[in-house]
């Protein structure tokens, strides 16, 4: 028989606790695994490494493994972010100097993630903005994986970029495609198949495309096609097609519940997570 996908919860939907409370929760839910968000207000890059100690303890005392340290967004590098999930600066910013700075963040987590023991991190494309047309914005991509990829190859760390609605990468060939065109064999996905739903791509086409190069699953339920994450079990996924098609590619790596959208009683969401999972699992 093969071994479950084993399972862990996402520490940005723990954002009203510390990261330290949101590892003792977690790992009290039942789960194997956490992930880590690499943003304010759990663990931001450019701190001082006596957290990363306080970290590690707490993960070993709670004997939970990390599945991704999820750098995807950046509110702790604005003063006054905006109440949504955002990309800037991002690896194909319009000004050079924001796109360094994204650069620098990235090459700090994984520093973190190495200290952690995390087998990777994801991070996104970013938004074609205005002034950055798509070719261009490609073009800057490729660059700003240069140094981030040669880091990750150092250290041992895999890099997974999300796809993500409305990113410049956000379909799974388009991924595929940069994967091929980098070269690094750290390169893969952070793969969210809630995402590739929303998409009208099928879970099952885009986990046989990347195949060998998914680092992390996220999972969520979601009403119908809309970009709204929910507990799994409360909405029109069909998470068992899902789990059949994870085995049928070997994946073996974790599936990581995100639910950002359930910070209010995250333990609760946690627990009825675990719950529907196991069933399907």
């Amino acid at each position: 028989m093969k071994k479950p996908i084993p399972l862990a919860y996402a520490s940005n939907g723990f954002t009203r606790y510390t990261l330290l409370r949101a590892i003792t929760d977690i790992a009290a839910a039942g789960y194997e695994g956490i992930e880590i968000l690499a943003d304010a207000p759990h663990w931001y890059p450019k701190r001082p490494g006596r957290e990363v100690s306080a970290i590690v303890r707490a993960l070993e005392k709670a004997q939970l493994q990390v599945s991704n340290v999820n750098a995807n967004c950046t509110f702790g590098y604005w003063k006054s972010p905006p109440p949504e999930p955002f990309f800037e600066p991002s690896l194909v910013s319009p000004r050079a100097a924001l796109r360094r700075d994204r650069i620098s963040l990235i090459l700090h987590t994984l520093d973190f993630a190495h200290q952690v023991g995390a087998r990777n991190i994801s991070i996104t494309s970013g938004k074609a903005l205005p002034e950055m047309p798509p070719e261009k914005a490609l073009t800057c991509l490729v660059e700003s994986l240069k140094p981030i990829m040669a880091r990750a190859e150092h250290l041992g760390i895999d890099v997974g970029i999300e796809c993500e609605p409305l990113l410049l990468i956000e379909w799974a060939h388009e991924l595929r495609a940069l994967i091929d065109e980098v070269g690094s064999g750290r390169l893969g996905a952070n793969l969210d198949l809630g995402h590739s739903i929303v998409l009208g791509e099928k879970p099952s086409q885009v986990l046989q495309m990347l195949r060998g190069r998914i680092w992390n699953c996220h999972l969520e339920d979601l009403p119908g096609r809309k970009h709204y994450h929910m507990i799994p079990g409360e909405g029109t996924v069909d998470f068992a097609a899902i789990v059949r098609a994870m085995q049928r590619t070997g994946y073996d790596r974790f599936a990581t519940v995100e639910l950002y959208t359930h910070t209010a009683r995250p333990l609760e969401a946690a627990r009825k997570s675990l719950a529907f999972l196991r069933q399907v699992f």
